[in-house]
């Protein structure tokens, strides 16, 4: 039964009120016209719950723009859904482009600080995000009484005589919930075993993020990315008015998972009784990173699901924690958003929390033992 308004509905019910599905609850495309955004492709999700978003499919089929009831939920940096076509690689150059949004994603061959990795020069989080997806397809189905929303297609990193991983990339919601599902299956079509580093970088934003909100996740370990973190580690979790000049603080975490496998992190405002909450697979990606950013502007909260750290393919590849994907190999990652809206749902959230862990987390006081 599709839940809206308060109310329960099947699927003949709910067709006798509308001509087309859409004035509840659908899923359609656009193209961006002006400026350096001019020529992306994307699609408007709105599942009738009031959560909605916009799925990029010239920029990885990441997730940019995202609200609930009206309520932006992830943050948005001044460049705007940039065109594919501006991508800089070097050094620093891909954040030029880096729109923020809900989600996007780093990698996939490398991802993190730019470096020199046995003679390659490797630029900041990757390419997967700025190449245009292939063979996209979406709609929205019934199954059952249950209206499905989905967007689905392909992205592919390559180069002559260089890798050939696809992502296969499919996104959905369903009519009347307040969640978004991801799922993603890599595939090497190449002959060559290559480097694999995927960073989920989602974006939390004002005013879920505010003075007074808190992160809670199931962190047991953590340790701080250099010293201008370790300066106020002790409030890693707690956020505070945005501040002229604020330095990023990085921080590292090692999570537990509950019966299932699963860990969780999230970011409550309790003054406006919202929150939004990532839920993702440990042996999947066994790291996680949280990007804590409190200046003028640039006032972001990222949690990070990944299979690496930020340090940069060179340094994984000395630290013996680099990943690989073998020819023909496939990887999966399974990662569910969902947004709490009410005071229950947040106390039941933390207490979900406060069940899979029940002590503070220790600071660990060197990479070298975090890693372990």
């Amino acid at each position: 039964m599709v839940k809206i308004y308060g109310k329960k509905y099947s699927r003949n019910e709910i067709r006798k009120y509308v001509g087309e599905m859409f004035q509840i609850a659908g899923i359609k495309g656009f193209q961006l016209i002006d400026g350096n955004e001019y020529g992306v492709r994307g699609v408007l999700v709105k599942n009738g719950s009031g959560l909605l978003y916009t799925v990029l499919l010239d920029r990885g089929m990441d997730i940019s723009y995202a609200e609930f009831k009206g309520m932006p939920i992830g943050w948005r940096s001044p460049t705007g859904d940039v065109s594919p076509q501006f991508f800089e690689p070097w050094k620093y150059g891909w954040l030029r482009g880096f729109y923020g949004g809900l989600l996007t994603t780093c990698g996939l061959t490398y991802a993190g600080a730019p470096c020199i990795d046995r003679g390659e020069k490797l630029g900041l989080h990757g390419r997967i995000s700025y190449i245009p997806a292939k063979n996209v397809m979406y709609d929205g189905i019934w199954i059952n009484d249950e209206y499905i929303l989905f967007v689905q297609g392909k992205v592919r990193e390559t180069s002559m005589f260089g890798p050939n991983i696809v992502l296969n990339r499919r996104i959905e919601t369903k009519v009347g919930c307040n969640r978004i599902t991801i799922y993603d299956r890599i595939v090497n079509e190449g002959f060559e075993g290559q480097p694999l580093m995927i960073i989920y970088h989602f974006n939390i934003g004002f005013p879920i993020v505010d003075d007074g909100s808190r992160l809670y996740l199931t962190t047991i370990e953590y340790f701080p990315r250099d010293e201008e973190a370790r300066k106020d580690a002790k409030n890693f979790n707690k956020f505070h008015e945005p501040i002229h000049g604020y330095k990023e603080k990085v921080y590292f975490h090692k999570m537990a998972v509950d019966s299932k496998g699963y860990a969780y992190a999230g970011i409550v405002n309790p003054r406006l009784n919202m929150g939004i909450y990532v839920k993702y697979r440990v042996d999947e990606l066994n790291r996680f990173i949280e990007w804590k950013m409190m200046g003028e502007q640039f006032y972001v909260i990222g949690i990070e699901p990944s299979n690496c750290l930020v340090l940069g393919r060179a340094r994984e590849r000395e630290l013996g924690t680099l990943q690989y994907i073998e020819p023909e190999e496939t990887r999966e990652f399974h990662l569910e958003v969902n947004i709490m809206s009410s005071k229950e749902e947040i106390e039941n959230f933390i207490k979900l929390i406060r069940n899979i862990v029940s002590t503070k987390p220790k600071l660990i006081d060197s990479l070298e033992k975090f890693i372990k």
